[in-house]
């Protein structure tokens, strides 16, 4: 069996692990962090010894091009973040204000309940 056999190459920027929606990132970037096959395989259950095997032989094998594909990956990933900052959904815009107000109201609730103490 081919390497490639083990990925669905969906577009230049999207390697998922065949049979699943995890990219090859994901394992890798555990991988690269230390992380042995099998503690790799204790975060994704869903996978398998033998795809985990896979994705690090693929990486070993074609490593110029895969970590190529890694930084393309993570400068997508912060491109989104910075976007998500600049324009953050309507949810995240809602849930931001009711965290404020709710801190606002801890922090009038604190300030009234701490007495100040007279000098003696």
């Amino acid at each position: 069996m081919e390497l490639e056999n083990y990925f669905d190459f969906v577009q230049e920027d999207a390697i998922r692990i065949k049979g699943n929606r995890i990219g090859i990132e994901i394992v890798l970037e555990d991988y690269l962090e230390g992380a042995s096959p099998e503690e790799i395989l204790l975060r994704y259950p869903t996978l398998n010894l033998e795809k985990i095997h896979a994705t690090i032989l693929y990486y070993l094998a074609e490593k110029e091009e895969v970590e190529a594909y890694l930084e393309r990956v993570r400068q997508l990933d912060e491109e989104a973040w910075q976007e998500q900052l600049r324009n953050p959904p309507p949810f995240i815009v809602e849930l931001r204000e009711r965290f404020a107000e709710a801190s606002q109201k801890l922090f009038e609730a604190k300030k009234k309940s701490t007495k100040p103490v007279d000098d003696l």
